[in-house]
């Protein structure tokens, strides 16, 4: 399970990583320090178990004093594990974990299902993409919180569905689920999708597998996903890095010291294709350094919006009880030495909005003939699915679609004019067509612009679309 909300959760506690192991004996060399703070600690410990007006735990006050210290470095990726934790945080970097296997859709007035695992609890329960989650356990969605899908393998959730129009109560058992991080198609004229969701220990291997199979198809360009790529190890983005170039800089790290050193390819391989990566928000940590060394290595173009901004490494090292310490142990930098912590990659091409960034994407890698269906939760592309939507609305006898969509089809661009309540889209040619709220051309709805499409084929005659009042889905397409 994967939401908007539970990601920004994430960022902030375990998957947002650029991860290293340290050496033991480095860390052994640190404990054996001076002691005459350690002594000073254990004298506060003991004056609290002694005159302490309530009950003190000896365990708890260490843990405290742990945490404490490991706060001050105000460093939001640098936490103290005990040995369960530890386990735990290993699991979700490596994408193990309990749950239905759904990716979850937020909007202002419902919760959606916008991606079902193959063959997950999720799958086999019945339920769809698309469908709205109305209740969790027979509380409505937003009384609760969709951790209420997670839960001890075996165990059931009830899920009250809406589908088109009817309601159904559908009981899906969790399970354990460990999920690949690399998913890959090939789309139109040789066009492979690749999405990579994280960096397991596996990842570049599956990469690999992925690469050799798009090859063996007859790949002919790339369009690589990171989106809502968290990070995870390090040693697998250099792997798959070495899979784009040859030789060369993949970044530079930086210690206590200052001074900055070569992560360099040196036994690599060409990727010999046109590369578009795919970059938002949620792009972070060891994704950031793989779009960085693409970008700066002049190996990919970047399309989508500014990345997250956590160009920081952490190092995983064990205590001697048995419990381990994420620390913030080094920083880096692209090929061309731009520190981006807390700003985020620039993309080459802004475009907002999951469908259109994608579309954009996949013209930029040489889609000439796009056909695009679905609804106002669900997507295809030339009949393979994906995560996004179309953005349709239906108001009487009009049919409107997402004005981001619309523009990226005819390879445009949109602003939107609030003074005069208009939607303005310029072609690639620089042409400027204007759509108001008050002609119902265009319409608003909780933040987003839509654009009525006879109004909108009148002023690109090179879009095509229809819809399907049975299935009650929308088709656009442009060739």
């Amino acid at each position: 399970m994967k939401s908007k909300k539970v990601i920004s959760a994430l960022l902030t506690s375990c998957l947002a990583l650029s991860i290293t192991f340290a050496p033991l004996a480095s860390v052994a060399d640190a404990a054996k320090a001076s002691t005459d703070n350690s002594e000073l600690i254990n004298e506060v410990m003991k004056l609290l178990e002694n005159y302490n007006l309530s009950d003190v735990d000896k365990e708890t006050l260490i843990r405290g004093a742990i945490d404490g210290m490991v706060n001050t470095l105000d460093d939001p990726y640098s936490q103290y594990f005990n040995s369960e934790e530890a386990a735990q945080f290993e699991h979700s970097v490596d994408l193990e974990y309990v749950g239905i296997g759904v990716k979850l859709q937020y909007k202002p007035t419902e919760l959606y299902i916008e991606e079902i695992s193959p063959g997950s609890p999720a799958e086999k329960a019945g339920l769809k993409r698309g469908d709205t989650i109305l209740k969790i356990n027979g509380i409505p969605v937003d009384e609760t919180d969709d951790s209420e899908l997670s839960g001890t393998a075996g165990t059931k959730v009830t899920l009250l569905i809406l589908r088109n129009g009817v309601t159904k109560s559908y009981a899906v058992t969790r399970n354990e689920l460990n999920s690949t991080s690399v998913f890959g198609t090939l789309i139109g004229p040789k066009i492979a999708y690749i999405s990579l969701s994280g960096f397991t220990q596996n990842s570049d291997e599956e990469f690999a597998a992925m690469l050799k199979k798009m090859r063996a198809a007859g790949m002919k360009s790339m369009v690589l996903d990171l989106r809502d790529n968290l990070g995870g190890y390090m040693d697998s983005a250099y792997n798959i890095v070495s899979n784009f170039m040859d030789k060369g800089i993949m970044m530079y790290t930086s210690d206590q010291s200052g001074a900055l050193t070569p992560v360099t390819i040196t036994s690599g391989s060409k990727i010999g294709v046109p590369v578009v990566i795919l970059t938002n928000e949620y792009t972070a940590s060891a994704s950031e350094a793989l779009t960085g060394a693409l970008r700066d290595n002049k190996l990919a173009t970047v399309v989508g919006t500014r990345s997250y901004g956590k160009a920081r490494i952490q190092s995983l090292i064990a205590v001697s009880n048995g419990d381990m310490l994420k620390l913030t142990t080094q920083k880096y930098l692209t090929p061309k030495k731009e520190d981006f912590n807390h700003i985020g990659l620039a993309p080459d091409i802004v475009v907002k909005g999951k469908t259109a960034q994608l579309i954009t994407a996949l013209q930029i890698a040489g889609m000439k003939t796009l056909e695009v269906t679905g609804d106002h939760h669900i997507l295809n592309i030339n009949g393979l699915p994906f995560a996004g939507n179309v953005g349709l609305v239906k108001q009487g006898d009009k049919t409107y679609a997402s004005s981001l969509v619309l523009a990226a089809l005819v390879e445009g661009e949109i602003t939107w004019d609030a003074k005069n309540k208009k939607v303005i889209v310029k072609s690639g040619t620089g042409t400027s067509t204007g759509f108001t709220i008050s002609s119902k051309e265009a319409l608003s709805q909780n933040g987003e612009t839509y654009i009525e499409l006879n109004a909108f084929k009148k002023k690109f005659p090179a879009l095509a679309w229809s819809y399907n009042a049975t299935q009650k889905q929308l088709k656009l397409s442009v060739k």
